[in-house]
């Protein structure tokens, strides 16, 4: 199993939760080899945010990466994606 791993900084947490829940989570949800989603954002200081996504293998992590970017692209001004990456699940629980 691979996960996508992804950090971004939000600047409007209204819009970030709304192409949250509309588009990327069933995007990546409904994506080959999906497994699991995790969507977090800080609850103090600066509003920042993690999100997991397992997938089956490492190539459907990498493809789970394009959607998110495509969909980063069409919704500027919510979000700046700090990083985009791909690690393998070594354990879990």
């Amino acid at each position: 199993m691979h996960a996508l791993v992804v950090r971004v900084t939000i600047h409007d947490a209204d819009r970030t939760r709304e192409v949250l829940n509309g588009q990327v989570v069933p995007q990546l949800s409904g994506a080959p080899g999906f497994k699991a989603g995790y969507w977090t954002w800080s609850t103090s200081g600066e509003l920042n945010g993690l999100q997991m996504v397992i997938f089956d293998s490492e190539d459907n992590a990498r493809s789970a990466g394009e959607i998110l970017r495509a969909i980063g692209a069409a919704s500027p001004g919510a979000v700046t994606v700090e990083s985009v990456e791909v690690r393998e699940v070594v354990a879990s629980a």
